[in-house]
């Protein structure tokens, strides 16, 4: 549904640390779904783990976060450049290692809105695997007016 240049017209970042490689879903309104696709090549690698390579779990939720921004850009469209900014993250778990190869899905859901504030919940899997879960607080401003 986005390719990496459409993923780019809503996220500030870039790589290395542009951790969506395409959106497959999106309703617009409250439910994203995107992709990581995991490769030995991940620079973090080199240092996590030498002789056991694993994403790390903080980088499998900055990947949660950038499908939650992509969400919230999408559902007010905003003028103008305004970032997503997260003010929270609870109940956070890792159930498995995601390491080179695997593939990881990343499914936000829209729990609740208040104008620019959302909070989602969200799900990383590898295949019908659940590694990652959990709860997001983020609001959409804008850099200038900060």
């Amino acid at each position: 549904m986005l390719d990496i240049e459409q993923i780019k017209d809503h996220l500030p970042h870039r790589p290395p640390f542009l951790l969506v490689d395409r959106v497959i879903e999106c309703d617009d309104e409250s439910r994203i779904v995107g992709i990581k696709n995991v490769t030995v090549n991940e620079p973090f690698f080199v240092g996590h783990f030498p002789k056991f390579y694993v994403m790390p779990g903080v980088l499998i939720v900055e990947a949660l976060a950038q499908v939650g921004c992509i969400l919230g850009h999408r559902i007010l469209k905003p003028e103008g450049d305004p970032i997503v900014l997260f003010m929270g993250i609870d109940e956070v778990k890792f159930r498995k290692p995601v390491v080179p190869g695997d593939t990881l899905r990343l499914e936000m859901v829209k729990v609740k809105q208040r104008k620019e504030l959302f909070r989602f919940q969200g799900h990383a899997f590898v295949g019908d695997t659940l590694v990652t879960q959990g709860m997001f607080q983020a609001m959409m401003k804008d850099p200038d007016k900060m």
